[in-house]
Order: C-alpha cells, then sequence, then structure tokens
C-alpha cells in the first residue's frame, strides 16, 4: 500500500459517517453488556427472595405486600391506620362469590396457566377503539402475585417480575388456591382486605353466608374499589354488580344451588347503555380484565369441560 493510499483510509476512516458508526457500535456493544448485567443481578435479586411455594401452597395466608404498605402510611389526621382483614379457607367462602369474581375478573381462569392472551387482544381492541386505557388484561393469577409480593408501582421492572412471580405460582399451586388466596387479600373498600372483612363490614355476615346479589357486589368493588363499593354504590358500580348479576344467573356453575334458590335477579341492560369507567386508575394497582363482563368466553369449572360458550348469549345482553 503507497503513501497516498494510506492517507485516503486515513480520511476515510477519520469521515463523520464512519465515527458515528464506530461510536453506534460501541455503544450498542455496552448496552448490552450493561443489560445482560441488570439482568443476572435481577435473577440473582428473584433467587434471593423467591417464594416458598409450598407454604404458599398449604400454609398460613400472610399479610400481602400492599397490607403493609396500607399500614405504613398514615391517615390524612397522621394515625397510623389499621387494615380489616381475617382469612378463611375457600370452603368458608359461598359459591356464589367464588363463582362471580371468576366470572366478573378471569372468565378463563381455570383454562389458562395464569396469562390470558385472548383477554390481553381483546382489551388491547377496545382500548384502540376508546383511544384510552380503559380496559386492562391481568388474571387473577397476576392480580394475586401483585398483591402478595409486589408494590403498586406501573414500572417495567415490577410487571417483569410480577409475569415471573406468575409462572412459578401457576406450576407450584393449584388453581383452587389461588383463588382462595386471591379472595383472601384484594382489597374490596378502604382498609378492607379479603371477602371474610368485607362481608362483616357491608353486612355484617360471614363470607360463607354470602347471598348472589352480595357476591355479584363484592366483585363488582373490583378493581377500583375505593371509588366503587357496596358503601358508596356509585352509578358505574350499580350498572357492573347487576350484570355480573345476571351473568351469575345466567352460568352458576357449581353456584347452581345457591343461585336458583335466589330470587331477585335485576332487568336486562343493553350493552349500549352500560357505563365505563371514567378513569383506569385502578385501587389494586394494574388494571385486571376491567368489565369482564363485556368479554366473556366460555367460563369453565376446574372439573368439568366446557360445555357452552358463554361469548355468543353475553353479546345479545
Amino acid at each position: 500500500m503507497n503513501k497516498r493510499t494510506k492517507i485516503r483510509w486515513r480520511k476515510l476512516l477519520r469521515s463523520r459517517p464512519v465515527v458515528w458508526i464506530a461510536r453506534l457500535s460501541t455503544a450498542l456493544r455496552w448496552g448490552v453488556r450493561i443489560l445482560l448485567a441488570l439482568l443476572v443481578l435481577d435473577l440473582f435479586y428473584l433467587a434471593i427472595t423467591w417464594p416458598n411455594w409450598k407454604s404458599v401452597a398449604a400454609g398460613p395466608i400472610s399479610k400481602s405486600a400492599f397490607m403493609r404498605h396500607y399500614e405504613q402510611e398514615p391517615d390524612a389526621n397522621g394515625r397510623p391506620r389499621h387494615v380489616r382483614w381475617q382469612p378463611v379457607p375457600l370452603s368458608s367462602i359461598s359459591k356464589s362469590m367464588q363463582r362471580a369474581v371468576v366470572l366478573a375478573e378471569d372468565s378463563r381462569f381455570w383454562e389458562h396457566s395464569g396469562f390470558d392472551l385472548a383477554a390481553f387482544k381483546e382489551a388491547l381492541d377496545r382500548n384502540i377503539d376508546q383511544r384510552r386505557f380503559a380496559f386492562g388484561a391481568s388474571t387473577i393469577s397476576q392480580q394475586t402475585v401483585k398483591n402478595l409480593y409486589l408494590s403498586r408501582s406501573k414500572t417495567p421492572l415490577r410487571k417483569w417480575h410480577e409475569l415471573v412471580l406468575t409462572w412459578g405460582m401457576e406450576h407450584h399451586v393449584k388453581k383452587q388456591r389461588i383463588l382462595e388466596l386471591y379472595l383472601n387479600v384484594v382489597e374490596f373498600g378502604p382498609g378492607i382486605y379479603g371477602v371474610q372483612a368485607a362481608a362483616q363490614a357491608y353486612w355484617g355476615i360471614n363470607a360463607s353466608q354470602l347471598d348472589p346479589r352480595q357476591a355479584a357486589e363484592l366483585a363488582a368493588a373490583l378493581p377500583s374499589p375505593a371509588r366503587n363499593n357496596p358503601a358508596r354504590r356509585s352509578a358505574y358500580f350499580q350498572q357492573r354488580s347487576a350484570r355480573i348479576l345476571r351473568l351469575l344467573v345466567r352460568f352458576p356453575g357449581d353456584a347452581a344451588e345457591a343461585v336458583n334458590a335466589y330470587q331477585g335477579v335485576p332487568p336486562s341492560v343493553p350493552d349500549n347503555e352500560m357505563p365505563t369507567e371514567p378513569s383506569p386508575d385502578c385501587d389494586n394497582g394494574d388494571c385486571p380484565q376491567g368489565d369482564n363482563t363485556s368479554l366473556l368466553p366460555s367460563p369453565l369449572e376446574p372439573s368439568s369441560p366446557a360445555t357452552h360458550n358463554a361469548a355468543s348469549d353475553v353479546s345479545d345482553d
């Protein structure tokens, strides 16, 4: 290579496009290294904080991270706050309540493995149609993990932890137990956690005594219990609880005995008259499947195959 050629190569290497390409390549290499390092650190954090799934699957139910956070924050007068909470086994929760919350929040709960991709697509389509984030697609499993172990923040890191922990729970804990955990830790009103505390706070009864109407009202309090609950009775709450009750009557599942004995089904309300929440700022963190009553697929039971597609019926409400 002669001297003139060397000079040309030096000028080329010093030209601005080549310099920027070299700098970009270096930045990308360092970016990948940093991301890998952060991933390793996060996996190490998850490893040392990984729940004891055997205890979760069969042990006593502990206070959730949401409950502890609530108690750590003083009220408006600076006084400490205390939660109303009394965990009970699933057998002490009425069948109507169990069925209502599945119909309202996660109708494919018995089918999916923690993540409902169909509900995610449905929610995405509806959010695009309404040009706002009005519907979420978090499952009962995801909500349970979030309540038990995570914060109310909406950061990508928290969402990543939620996905990993949900995968772990679904692989180590039975569905019935997940539902039991959820009904015992979810918030049903300011400082009211779990279905037993909610039944006592709103009606002075035990969770086992909840009738279909009361079950529908508690299910309607989710996912925004501070704004929508049996005490405040907002217009949205009343419309949503009426709709859940009708669904419970039409698809009672293993709550058929209690539902068939119940008299008091509200009149039908067309879909185009159903209100939606003015804001998706869910009190329990990320929105679950929102007004899932209008997206209902086939609601399965844990021990029975699908024998009826609810979607075809619900669309005519």
